[in-house]
């Protein structure tokens, strides 16, 4: 099978725009919504842009953004691909090695996720700290780009400095941030009780499907990395009743307004960290 080439995709993507962003943004589940604020540059469909796997799960619109947000400049990636649709990890986390050939520094990664700390409500944020890989798999096993080094360094995963910035855009925004480790499942099926007690024993304090492979592929290309979950729903167990990616689309929905004013607030302190990081 041909495999396919992050350079090309890239350079496809420069001859929309001049703009050359060094922070990009993608959007997890419901997010796509949160971008409503980017004045855009140049706008297009993943099935345009060559070797872009499809976003095919609802929530997901599945678009390229580039333009600018509080003034500075950001490329949008509205939707990803999943384990869980059958894509291969080298599919799952094409899409980020596309940003880093493109000349991207930063990365934020959204997500939906499950609440396993007792303390959350859906409608929180929480900003990753740490996380925990259940996928069953490594994003980095087999090939290898461009000899990039296979034995990555996830000590500091979660960039310290992107961290700070996160914290201080949710207090500009006047929105309450929690802080934790996120746990990452192959899914598509949500967990069982007995898998969310022990998740909580081993430390998460949330649950997704997606993030993981896209933060240690991005480490590996030597970016920065920042991840921001929305709790839309308590985990199996926390609470009585079922769980529904319906009650997942309408919580995201609900916070749309506090996660663009986050966001834009992120964009603006980003503008500022970038210049002094240079």
């Amino acid at each position: 099978m041909k495999r396919r080439d992050p350079g090309a995709s890239a350079a496809w993507i420069k001859r929309l725009s001049s703009l050359r962003p060094e922070l990009a943004v993608i959007g997890g589940t419901g997010f796509a919504e949160m971008f409503s604020e980017v004045v855009a540059e140049a706008q297009v469909p993943y099935n345009r842009i060559p070797g872009f796997p499809r976003a095919q799960v609802p929530g997901h619109s599945g678009e390229l953004i580039l333009g600018r947000l509080a003034g500075e400049p950001i490329l949008v990636l509205a939707g990803r691909s999943h384990y869980y649709e059958g894509c291969s990890m080298s599919e799952v986390v094409f899409a980020v090695r596309v940003l880093a050939a493109f000349g991207v520094r930063s990365v934020l990664l959204t997500n939906a996720a499950g609440g396993i700390n007792r303390r959350f409500r859906p409608g929180n944020f929480m900003v990753l700290e740490d996380h925990i890989n259940l996928m069953g798999v490594n994003p980095l096993v087999g090939y290898t780009p461009n000899g990039l080094p296979a034995f990555v360094d996830l000590s500091r995963l979660y960039d310290p400095g992107l961290i700070r910035l996160l914290r201080r855009a949710a207090r500009s925004s006047k929105l309450r941030l929690w802080s934790g480790v996120y746990i990452g499942v192959s899914g598509p099926s949500y967990e069982t009780p007995a898998e969310i007690r022990a998740f909580a024993k081993l430390g998460a304090d949330a649950v997704g499907m997606s993030t993981v492979p896209e933060a240690i592929a991005a480490r590996q290309c030597g970016l920065k990395v920042a991840g921001l979950s929305c709790i839309t729903n308590m985990a199996s167990g926390i609470r009585s009743g079922p769980i529904s990616h319906r009650e997942v689309l309408e919580t995201t929905r609900m916070v749309r307004k506090a996660a663009r004013k986050l966001l834009f607030q992120f964009a603006r302190l980003y503008g500022r960290y970038s210049q002094d990081s240079n």
